[in-house]
């Protein structure tokens, strides 16, 4: 159960309605901001926003407030032009919903305020002494005579004009017919721009003047596009990237070469060298396994001697 205590002051309190207080469609906020406003004095001329300030109501807060309070009817606002030509807003807050036209009747019955500022007066400025010399006229449409950049330091370096050692290679219609027929390789170079042939044709010529063969470029480019279902959104800069550097061309190794046996020639065929001492290689042709030549084997028989071909002293 609840239990409330209530007591009812003495001095410094005003009366609201319970339908205010209780109203289904207004939030904390705006009951705060309306009872606020009506809980001030009747001269006090403090505006919605400055309440909401006091009230420590936040901009967001404050402005649905603001709005709930008008869609029910318990703020109207207007703009009236004052004295001197100023607008002026002025709001009316009500403790019962009020229509548009009750609202006007009260604004129209409500005073502007007096415009309390003091005029300034104008200042009319003292007369100036004039320029020495005849006026002249400024010259416009003209460039300067002194070179600016005289006067600039640290200049960035000249950037080498390859474009033009390039408009001299003898391969540039071939480089032409090559980036002609680059929409072929793949379809993400179907839409490289016309005006963008020419860069791209100068930049595969410096391929063909290394050595390169347009096959080597196009297999160089068909390298570098991306994966299949990848878009490619600038296939002219693309391709321009991969041209910028130029490789060196290299050469294919040749296969190693293996040496031919030399071939004895008939004469000396089925020779062998002899083992034993001698000043020069002795060569002989043997009968069986001997190693031995004739001079230098053991004299154990005439017969069946190997005969010694290349014969050296002793």
């Amino acid at each position: 159960m609840i239990y409330r205590h209530f007591n009812a002051p003495t001095r410094a309190f005003s009366q609201f309605s319970h339908e205010i207080i209780r109203h289904p469609r207004l939030t904390s906020d705006a009951v705060r901001l309306l009872t606020w406003q009506l809980s001030l004095p009747q001269n006090a001329r403090e505006s919605l926003s400055a309440t909401a300030a006091r009230a420590r109501i936040g901009g967001c807060a404050f402005t649905r407030a603001k709005r709930q309070l008008k869609e029910e009817g318990f703020v109207h606002e207007r703009r009236v032009q004052g004295a001197g030509g100023r607008w002026v807003t002025q709001q009316l807050v009500s403790s019962t919903p009020l229509t548009s036209d009750q609202a006007a009747k009260l604004l129209a019955r409500t005073p502007l305020p007096a415009c309390t500022e003091p005029v300034t007066p104008q200042v009319v400025p003292s007369p100036r002494k004039p320029a020495a010399g005849q006026p002249t006229t400024p010259s416009t449409g003209r460039h300067p005579d002194v070179d600016l950049r005289e006067d600039t330091s640290n200049l960035p370096p000249k950037a080498p004009e390859a474009a033009d050692t390039v408009a001299e290679s003898p391969h540039l219609d071939d480089a032409r017919a090559l980036v002609g027929v680059l929409h072929l390789l793949s379809p993400a170079l179907l839409h490289i721009p016309p005006g963008m042939r020419d860069e791209l044709a100068r930049l595969a010529a410096r391929w063909l003047d290394a050595g390169h063969t347009s096959a080597d470029v196009h297999e160089h480019v068909l390298r570098g596009l991306p994966g299949a279902g990848t878009p490619v959104h600038r296939p002219g800069g693309l391709v321009r990237y991969l041209l910028r550097d130029v490789p060196s061309r290299t050469l294919p190794t040749p296969p190693p070469t293996t040496p031919t046996p030399m071939r004895l020639s008939v004469r000396l065929e089925g020779a062998r060298e002899c083992t034993g001492h001698h000043t020069q290689p002795m060569l002989f042709r043997p009968h069986a396994d001997e190693t031995l030549c004739a001079a230098c084997a053991p004299p154990t028989r005439q017969e069946g001697r190997p005969h010694p071909l290349v014969g050296s002293n002793h």
